[in-house]
């Protein structure tokens, strides 16, 4: 026997049953991409919560303000570096510009201007002395044209007959720390009046009274006057 052919009323009910399975196919991807989501919101644990939050934490801020201090640091060291370099510059050219006779010419004025003369540091010494011991009016006297002895003369007063003795002892003592030699000293022992030949310098170290009396400022001047 044949097998009987079905009919379209037996196999509508079976294609019905087949169609809805399509609309399935947007459930599973939905569900797909459903799942990274939630692999990635299990993966972050409590611990690896605490571990990020212990991890310290980069400051935008920081790096560019050390490269605008370092920055800065460079630009104010510059204009020294560039003074140093021009000031070795101009000693090293100092001596190549000026000429021989212009550096000889400014050597022999310092020498000049350095170099004292026997006379002005022996009354260099006798100011010295003078002023340590508080000598009062002094006066000095340039004699060159007036006598053949000596050259100067400087006049000072004593308070007493012993201040007197040590204002002279201490020109004696600077006379000699200055290379002079000492000719001879005179009335030391009564302390009124004391002299002092230290060759190209004669000095009188004497009471106001005993000063008063011989005048001696006025004896020079009147020799002056008469030359």
């Amino acid at each position: 026997m044949s097998p009987k052919k079905p009919t379209a009323e037996a196999t509508a009910p079976r294609t019905a049953s087949r169609s809805p399975a399509k609309p399935k196919a947007p459930a599973k991807r939905a569900s797909a991409k459903a799942a990274p989501k939630a692999a990635a919101s299990t993966s972050t644990t409590p611990a690896v919560k605490a571990t990020r939050a212990q991890a310290p934490k980069r400051s935008a801020s920081a790096t560019p303000k050390h490269r605008v201090a370092v920055g800065e640091s460079v630009q104010a060291a510059r204009p020294k570096v560039v003074k140093k370099a021009a000031a070795a510059v101009r000693t090293a050219t100092a001596g190549v510009t000026k000429s021989p006779a212009k550096r000889a010419a400014k050597a022999t004025s310092k020498a000049k201007k350095g170099a004292a003369t026997p006379l002005q540091r022996l009354m260099d010494a006798v100011r010295e002395a003078l002023v340590d011991l508080k000598a009062l009016s002094v006066i000095e006297l340039d004699v060159r044209g007036q006598s053949d002895v000596t050259d100067s003369v400087v006049i000072a007063s004593g308070t007493s007959d012993r201040h007197v003795k040590s204002i002279a002892e201490r020109v004696r003592i600077k006379a000699r720390a200055a290379g002079f030699r000492i000719l001879g000293t005179e009335g030391e022992r009564e302390g009124e009046w004391v002299l002092i030949d230290l060759g190209d310098v004669i000095v009188h170290v004497m009471l106001p009274r005993v000063r008063e009396l011989y005048a001696l400022e006025r004896l020079w001047s009147v020799r002056a006057e008469e030359r």
